[in-house]
């Protein structure tokens, strides 16, 4: 097992950035109600990691779906993008600084079963029915699997002294954008279809929604997620969203959602991502100068209104000891400096062994932070 140090100042180039909070109690102790539901007591953490991070009601509850996705989604891009990006969505309507999180309590294991299977296998199926006389190829334009997988979170407000109530819900839909039969050729869903889908679905399961124990009346956001092919290295991303308002069973009218991930260096549209492309090819030039013959730098950029967002970029090398390590890990965090000043960047530097060191550095912030790992 590897251990995280923190490195200390390397000249002007290893300043740690990123001061924890001023800390009080450790965790407030709070009273749930649920609408027919059994009061219980959960704790409330006294840190916020930052405000773009919902502090997480304890003791952690999983989500009953979540051993659901791994068999669902096929990228384990999509599988990390289909929550954190629901979680995005819901800050917009949910205040991450007066929101509580807790993963969805609602739709139990086996009603999702049901929801994600097809309506001739059960009644509420929401995928399009099949039968023994359809071909592969009829499957596949007629009736293929559109709903690979439903993310629920919840949130809470608190509601009085030593009291948190659920203030609202939200809801995403991974949908197929490519959809795989054993023994059959793929099939690519078009995204007029995956949309009309995906608007369709939606309104049905806040209808059954309002229906579950504990729900109520509160609002709901729902959010439509394309997921990427088997073999893609990027995530797909929510591209639809729409707000239930309390007490309502429909959504409120739809939105796009404009979210990419591009992957660097970028080999098509280049001309709408030119300026990111060229920098990432000068990181990679500089490192490559410097640390020649072993290095492969890739990268993703994360656009939000078409803006840049963040970039995660990977250097895998061949290890060759903690010197080495060390010596790239400081020119990394001055290319970062020089190149990514005002951009969120996580860089992370991995071998055969594992992860090798760590460089983040937000948005804000005018120097990384640095963290090498050691056996």
């Amino acid at each position: 097992m590897k251990r995280l140090f923190t490195l200390p100042a390397f000249a002007a180039v290893l300043v740690l950035g990123g001061c924890i909070p001023s800390i009080g109690p450790e965790k407030e102790e709070v009273i749930q109600e649920n609408e027919d539901v059994e009061q219980e007591t959960v704790l409330i953490p006294e840190v916020q990691l930052n405000e773009q991070y919902y502090r997480t009601l304890l003791p952690f509850k999983k989500s009953a779906t979540r051993g659901l996705i791994v068999n669902q989604v096929y990228s384990k891009y999509d599988i990390e993008e289909v929550e954190e990006g629901l979680l995005r969505l819901s800050a917009k309507h949910f205040d991450p600084n007066d929101h509580f999180f807790q993963e969805g309590q609602f739709i139990d294991e086996k009603t999702a079963i049901h929801w994600l299977s097809r309506s001739s296998k059960f009644d509420d199926g929401l995928n399009p029915p099949i039968n023994d006389k359809m071909t592969p190829q009829e499957i596949s334009e007629k009736a293929p699997v559109y709903l690979a997988h439903i993310v629920e979170q919840n949130y809470y407000v608190k509601t009085g002294d030593k009291k948190v109530g659920l203030a609202g819900i939200s809801i995403g839909l991974a949908m197929n954008s490519v959809y795989y039969q054993r023994d059959a050729a793929e099939a690519k869903i078009p995204d007029k279809t995956i949309e009309q889908q995906g608007m369709k679905m939606a309104e049905t399961i806040v209808q059954r929604m309002r229906k579950l124990d504990g729900v109520g009346d509160v609002p709901i956001t729902v959010g439509l997620f394309k997921q990427q092919s088997r073999n893609s290295i990027v995530p797909g991303t929510y591209f639809a969203q729409a707000y239930v308002d309390k007490g309502k069973d429909k959504p409120n009218g739809w939105k796009e959602v404009k979210e990419k991930f591009v992957l660097l260096p970028a080999s098509s549209d280049v001309d709408n991502y030119r300026d990111v492309n060229e920098r990432f090819e000068k990181v990679k030039q500089d490192i490559n100068d410097y640390f020649p013959g072993f290095i492969s730098v890739v990268g993703t950029a994360f656009y939000s209104d078409n803006n840049l967002e963040s970039i995660k970029i990977n250097v895998p090398i061949q290890f060759y000891g903690k010197n080495e390590v060390v010596a790239l890990t400081q020119y990394m965090t001055s290319l970062i400096m020089k190149y990514y000043p005002k951009t969120e960047v996580e860089v992370s530097i991995t071998s055969g062994n594992g992860p090798e060191s760590l460089i983040t550095k937000n948005a804000g912030d005018e120097e990384p932070s640095i963290h090498i790992y050691s056996y």
